[in-house]
């Protein structure tokens, strides 16, 4: 019924316009050629902001035009499913979700985890080419292969999103769909700093735990926690006892602290990068005994054990990125390359600082908000991204009830 009323709508126009044009004469005419092609085409390219992408996907329909009109198909190209239980839990089915919601069918875009194999990845991209691929997102396990691949596809013709990941050293005219991760480790820092004040920690000696080194974002996040706790190392108000090399493997993130646990045992605090190497962390603390609200973590991606352990008074708060923000942005961008469109700029919002090549990057922000118990239940609970039952299902019902959750 839309399509049906939209191209009643474009004949109204255009009749509009022959009768406007026989009404003027000698230059007029010209001028209102030049404005009604001007109105058209502005028209015919929706707009969508970055910054108000609601949870039921509704802002996705304006895309359908954009979907009809491009050429091609959209591959997606995920790292793995142990770094993050986002990549299953939200980006896949969320990404697909928004992908349907404009449009698109199954056959016009693809969606691959690469499950922990640079080769994998290179070998799904090869395919998605292969089958006619017009867009590839990709989030690469490492920046050096993330650029390998995307230096292919554009040879070929292929556009290229960085999702989620910077892919340092990739082509300059790319696009990158993330947060601003900088600010989300300043938010990861600032929620530090207030939990050590509310859990009356005295001598906070911090642990400053990192994502792995090979991904560029978890510099970022580094670069935001550490601006905001290094003034307090310097002034000597926190001691700094130590900063593990970084993973994003949570076995790795649990063996990583108990051996810097069990080397400084003053240790009251860790700075985790996210929910599951936080829950790793956690595990340690429980099987030592440690009382809850007693020892801050922090964390980013609000995962269900992230909320729970913030619940249960194990971990401070977590940067809650929106889940459905993302992937909907992601998604909207690449319909516009698919169609051959420039995305406006209430989507392409900022740009990124490509070190690499010293280029600034095209980029779409999303907003971060963090999450304590205070603000649960108006944040990810009303969103319902997350079942309820997920977070106080079994053994939780008690905890949430508690603290007023649900």
């Amino acid at each position: 019924m839309r399509s049906v009323l939209r191209r009643v709508a474009t004949v109204g126009l255009a009749l509009t316009a022959v009768f406007v044009i026989a009404a003027c004469g000698g230059s007029s005419d010209d001028n209102n050629k030049s404005a009604s092609s001007t109105e058209s085409s502005a028209g015919s390219t929706p707009q969508i902001d970055a910054a108000n992408l609601p949870v039921d996907f509704s802002e996705m329909a304006k895309l359908k035009g954009l979907a009809s009109e491009g050429k091609g198909m959209i591959g997606v190209l995920l790292p793995d499913t142990t770094t993050s239980a986002r990549y299953v839990q939200y980006d896949a089915p969320f990404l697909k979700k928004a992908f349907e919601a404009a449009g698109l069918t199954s056959d016009q875009y693809k969606i691959d985890n690469a499950h922990g194999s640079t080769s994998t990845m290179q070998q799904q991209a090869e395919a998605d080419i292969t089958a006619g691929a017009s867009v590839l997102l990709i989030d690469p396990l490492d920046p050096g292969s993330g650029a390998a691949i995307e230096s292919k596809a554009e040879a070929q013709g292929v556009k290229v999103i960085d999702y989620d990941r910077l892919v340092t050293g990739g082509p300059k005219d790319r696009y990158y769909v993330s947060f601003n991760n900088v600010e989300v480790g300043k938010l990861i820092g600032e929620g530090m700093v207030d939990c050590i004040d509310a859990w009356k920690v005295s001598k906070p000696n911090l642990l400053v735990m990192s994502g792995a080194a090979t991904d560029n974002n978890a510099k970022l996040f580094a670069q935001g926690y550490n601006g905001v706790l290094n003034p307090k190392f310097s002034d000597g108000t926190y001691v700094k006892v130590g900063a593990p090399p970084g993973t994003w493997d949570p076995p790795t993130a649990a063996t990583e602290f108990e051996q810097q646990f069990t080397a400084h045992p003053n240790i009251n605090a860790v700075v985790t990068p996210n929910d599951d190497n936080a829950n790793a962390v956690i595990s340690v603390l429980l099987k030592n005994k440690v009382k809850a609200n007693t020892f801050p973590t922090t964390g980013q991606d609000a995962a269900p054990t992230g909320l729970q352990n913030i619940l249960k008074g194990y971990q401070c708060g977590t940067v809650y990125k929106l889940p459905y923000a993302e992937p909907q942005a992601a998604a909207a961008l690449a319909l516009y390359l698919r169609a051959g469109k420039t995305p406006p700029s209430t989507l392409v919002n900022a740009t990124t600082r490509d070190t690499e090549i010293n280029a600034d990057i095209k980029s779409v922000y999303t907003k971060p908000v963090w999450v304590t118990k205070e603000n649960m239940n108006d944040t990810v609970i009303k969103d319902n991204v997350i079942p309820l039952n997920q977070i106080c299902g079994g053994k939780m019902a008690q905890v949430c009830k508690a603290n007023g959750i649900g």
